[in-house]
This record gives structure tokens, sequence and C-alpha cells, in this order.
């Protein structure tokens, strides 16, 4: 079911407001005059008590998916009204639920006025067109309850459609947007109206208490629906929060050593191509950039003569900067979101032959993606302008991979390397493009993605 208890944040013209409001009153006019025609007689009915309150709570709970959409147990008791009520008992529970939803967050008229006509007309429209249709085919049957179904299909586009609309022109923003469902709600939404479908079903031959028992359980699923995305809005704003926590470490260990930033937008954008060169899914890659991106943050506990160039390093400077894939991994996991990301920063100085650091793991003992990073991050070092050592080309680069192939790094992800620079150009080859800033700006739009 979707609302305009949130409008867009861009501003409209009076002209667009006043046009909206003209539509839904026109919308809600046309729904009353079908109530004032309609047989009153499904007002007596003990069913529509159950639904009028049940759908006010649902509506209440409602949680909000994106823009306007809502995932509540409203549009369910709209459905069985339609089915059971007739148009009277339907127009009643929709007026009942919006009017009664105003009072209590008392939102600005322009948002009731506007669902009275985009949520109530759809409703009523379909009641007429469901009660038409059905004529004397037995409730319950299987052509009854997929007429049902269709009907409610109907309806929640009508209702997603008038919304999107009504919205736009009073509040400001794209119509094309506003109408835009995210893909990613259609199992729900299907589930949902299998629910009605079988709640219906039940109702229809057992009666009242048994189908106030499934209008409950759907609730609850409301409800349950409620938390969930309550839950997954905190989880991304701590994603966030967590991203621009360890991209400033990032930024801090670039001020030390200038090329950090961009070795390590490099190795993420190597790793991503190699990963996917070498057949692994998008979650697969996500890691891979991930980790690229992260692999050298423990180089942030390092002392700052470590990380000056052209000095002499002792055999405890050595220890220190073995540890560092260790601390990386610790700082991971001590945010909290980052488990599996943590161990490939764990592993990604180790060596199938065992004499890696800092824990010596040995072949299959070694993450996959662990070993994408390392031959990323050997690459990139060997032919980075900006290294302690004078950069190799690539060609030269690659015969360095393959010369320690089997030993130190995984083949199979050498020859993916050696298959992705294949037509590429220098600023490619030598990562002389790569950017930090654009590479966590993919990081946020994969992560936006994967949330959706």
């Amino acid at each position: 079911m979707t609302d305009a208890s949130v409008p867009v944040a861009l501003p409209a013209t009076p002209g667009r407001r006043f046009l909206a409001a003209g539509l839904s009153a026109a919308l809600f006019v046309a729904a009353t005059v079908v109530f004032i025609t309609a047989d009153h007689s499904s007002l007596d009915s003990s069913l529509l008590y159950v639904l009028a309150p049940l759908a006010l709570v649902g509506s209440l709970l409602a949680a909000r998916y994106e823009g306007t959409v809502l995932i509540a147990a409203d549009f369910g008791c709209s459905m069985l009204a339609i089915a059971f009520l007739g148009p009277a008992g339907t127009f009643a529970v929709n007026v009942f639920t919006e009017l009664g939803t105003w009072a209590v967050r008392r939102y600005e008229p322009m948002k009731p006025l506007i669902n009275l006509g985009a949520i109530v007309a759809p409703a009523v429209a379909g009641s007429v067109l469901f009660e038409g249709l059905a004529g004397d085919i037995d409730p319950g049957d299987i052509a009854w309850l997929g007429l049902l179904a269709l009907t409610s299909i109907v309806v929640l586009a009508l209702n997603f459609f008038l919304v999107g609309l009504l919205s736009s022109l009073a509040f400001g923003g794209s119509v094309r947007a506003a109408l835009r469902m995210p893909v990613s709600l259609f199992p729900a939404l299907a589930f949902n109206i299998a629910m009605i479908v079988l709640i219906a079903a039940i109702y229809a031959d057992v009666g009242v208490e048994a189908g106030l028992l499934v209008v409950l359980l759907v609730a609850a699923f409301g409800y349950m629906s409620h938390l969930v995305i309550r839950a997954r809005d905190r989880t991304k704003e701590y994603a966030n929060l967590s991203w621009g926590v360890l991209s400033s470490l990032v930024r801090t260990l670039d001020a030390r050593d200038a090329r950090a930033a961009r070795h390590c937008a490099g190795v993420a954008r190597f790793s991503r191509d190699i990963a996917r060169e070498a057949g692994f899914g998008a979650r697969d890659q996500e890691l891979a950039h991930t980790a690229g991106l992260l692999h050298d943050i423990g180089r942030f506990a390092l002392s700052d003569r470590v990380m000056e160039r052209d000095v002499v390093l002792t055999e405890e400077d050595w220890r220190d900067i073995r540890r560092h894939p260790e601390i990386g991994a610790m700082l991971l996991k001590d945010v909290g979101v980052y488990g599996p990301i943590a161990e490939i920063v764990h592993a990604h100085h180790e060596r199938l032959d065992g004499r890696g650091y800092p824990r010596r793991l040995r072949g299959d003992e070694i993450p996959e993606m662990a070993k994408v990073v390392a031959v990323a991050e050997v690459y990139d070092t060997l032919t980075a302008p900006d290294t302690y050592r004078t950069p190799m080309s690539s060609f030269e680069a690659l015969n360095e991979l393959r010369r320690v192939s089997g030993t130190q790094l995984e083949g199979r992800y050498v020859e993916a390397l050696a298959a992705v620079l294949t037509g590429e150009g220098t600023d490619y080859r030598h990562a002389d493009a790569a950017d930090f800033d654009r590479e966590l700006d993919i990081q946020r739009r994969m992560n936006d993605a994967a949330s959706r």
C-alpha cells in the first residue's frame, strides 16, 4: 500500500498543488457517490468491525520502504472488504483507516486529502469491478479467488500510480521517479496478494473466526515488516557511518604516504576486474573491490619512521610492517559489519608456499579473494610510478608475476589479470588514473544496490 505521508523535498508551484488537491477531491467525491448509491447492508456485518480497526492498526504500523511505498496490512483488509463487503463496506473501511491515521499522526491536510482520493477511490473502483465480474460465482471457487487476485493487482497499480502522480504534483519532484516502484518489492507484494487470496478462501469456507485469525497473522506480518525495514535502514546508516570512518583513515594514511589512496584505489579496481574475469559472482566481486580499498588500512597504526621513504628499516620495523594485515583485520572487525572483508585483508600477504605473513598460511588455507587481492597488490606495486622502486612496464610486471606463480601467487588469477589488461591503455595498466574518491563512490553504489 502507498500513501502521501512523506513528501518529496523539492518545492511545488501553487498551481500544481491546487491541481493535486482538485484531482484528489474529485476522486474522493466520485467514490462517495458510489458509496451513497451502493447497497448499505454490509455496514451491519461483523466483518466490517473486524477489518476497520485492523486496517487502522496496519496503517499506523506501516513500514516505509522508499519514498511513498509502504508495506502494510491495511491493503489486505481493504481487499477483504472488496471481496465480502461490497462498495459501501470498502468505502467505510478505507475512509475510517485514512481519517484515523490522520487523527493520530496529524500531518498536514493535503496528505490525507491525497490519500482519500488515491487510496479510497481505487479501492471502491476495485470493489465495483469485482462485484460486477464475480456475478454468480460462488465465493471460494478457483475462478472467484483468481478474480480477487487480479482485482488486487489492479487496485494496487491504481493506488501506486495515483499516489505517485498526486504527490509529485503537490510536493514537487519528478513524476517519473515517483512512479518507479522498486523491483525488489515485487516478491513482498506477490506474497501479500497470495495471503489475501488464502484468507478469503478460508473465510468463505469457515467464517469469521478462522478469517479473523489469519487477518491477525497478516497484521503481524505487517508489523514484522516494519521492524525488518527499520533494522535495514539503521544498518545502512551504520554502514555509511563506518565507511566515513574507514575512508577518513585511508585519507589520513595518504597524508603520511602520498601513494596510499591511489594505491588502494588501483588495487580495488584491479581486484574487482580480476574477480570478474575469473568468473566470480557479483558478491565476490564486491568483496574483492572492498578488500582492495581497505587492504592497507592496518598501516595506519605504523610509526612515522616506518612510513618514511629512504629509511633503513630494522628487524623490529619489519616485524611491525608484517603485522599491518592483522591490525587492519582487527580494525575492520571492531567496526562490526566487515567480517568477510577482515579475513581477506588479514590474508592478502600470505603466499601459496606458506612463506607469507602474518600467519604463514599456505594453499587452500588462504581465502580465494585474498589471493585475488594479492595479485592486484603486487602488480600495482610493481607498475605504479609512485612506489619505492623504479616502475616496471606492464609486460615486465606480468612476467614477474608469472615467475612467482604457484609459489607466491595463484596462477589462475595472474592469467585473469593478463586477460584483463589485454587491449587496455597505459592509464589503466599503470593505474595512473586510479582515484580513491571514484572507487569509494562505486563501493557506495554497490552497497546501496545490495540493500534494495
